[in-house]
């Protein structure tokens, strides 16, 4: 094959731009440590819907461009590929479940977790617990109806797969940590708390108080930052990671005192459609965060 290749305009400017992020991702080694494994076992992931324009099996590729090596995939994330329009869920058959996983191993990441998930059906309860146990993953997030704890409680037992519940806002059940506390307190450890920090504090929490409040609980985290209210705004928009106000560092602190281990997952909900170069940021930045703290007295655990 000749070595000298045409390509046309557009085709160079996407080259460059892939260019640049990988050498962005070398810059910040959000490829390394951090990304995989982390502080006291924290572990960065990428919650899909962050990605939700796009299907898993790109999903996939920026997931693995961002050098992150888990995920945790919302039910119903349209397959594409050789799937097309088939979905992420219980409803793939064995054969799909098993190629999925090992496209996602292919690109060095892992599926661990699957959610926002609910119902008001056992038995989609059953089939959710199955197929996470099927496709190895560590936890479900969910909001179960609080009819059917006793039945939650049971297949996550049986199935050996943690529940993190989630706290949409008001009128979910969850949407304050006081609610799931009077709804877990007394059920198994293999029940805890999904913490989205930016629904709290749009809801006018203490996120660092709910955080307190669910220490010993706490599975993993749709992990965020959020911009300062605005007069005549209602909603908050994600921001980069240490742009907004949800005080990352204090938030990290408390998290390490308590001896937390596992994900925090990245849900970027904004510039949708090119978001990667954002996410890009908000891993350095963490990274950078850790990497000051790790030997601060602050982040020894209490």
């Amino acid at each position: 094959m000749n070595a000298t290749m045409i390509f046309p305009s557009g085709t160079v400017k996407k080259l460059m731009a892939c260019l640049l992020l990988s050498l962005l991702m070398l810059c910040t080694g959000s490829a390394g440590l951090y990304a995989r494994g982390g502080h006291k076992g924290w572990k960065l992931a990428v919650q899909s819907y962050t990605f939700h324009k796009f299907t898993l099996v790109e999903t996939l590729d920026k997931v693995a461009q961002l050098g992150v090596r888990y995920i945790e995939v919302y039910p119903g994330h349209r397959l594409g590929g050789e799937w097309g329009d088939q979905v992420f869920g219980p409803g793939m058959d064995a054969s799909t479940q098993r190629a999925v996983r090992s496209l996602a191993a292919s690109k060095g990441i892992r599926i661990v977790g699957t959610g926002v998930f609910v119902s008001d059906n056992r038995e989609d309860w059953e089939q959710l617990f199955r197929f996470a146990h099927d496709m190895k993953m560590e936890y479900v997030t969910c909001e179960p109806p609080l009819t059917m704890w006793d039945e939650v409680e049971r297949l996550a037992e049986h199935y050996k797969v943690k529940v993190a519940v989630h706290n949409h806002p008001r009128p979910s059940d969850y949407w304050k940590p006081q609610l799931l506390l009077d709804a877990i307190s007394e059920r198994s450890q293999m029940v805890g708390a999904c913490c989205d920090v930016g629904h709290w504090r749009r809801e006018g929490l203490d996120h660092l108080q709910c955080l307190r409040q669910l220490k010993g609980r706490v599975v993993s985290l749709h992990f965020k930052d959020i911009e300062t209210p605005r007069e005549g705004k209602e909603w908050q928009e994600d921001v980069i990671w240490g742009r907004g106000m949800l005080q990352m560092p204090a938030m990290l602190d408390e998290l390490s005192a308590q001896g937390f281990k596992g994900y925090f997952a990245i849900e970027y909900e904004t510039n949708w459609d090119n978001s990667v170069p954002d996410i890009a940021e908000c891993i350095s930045y963490f990274k950078q965060l850790v990497k000051e703290k790790a030997g601060s007295p602050r982040l020894k655990k209490r």
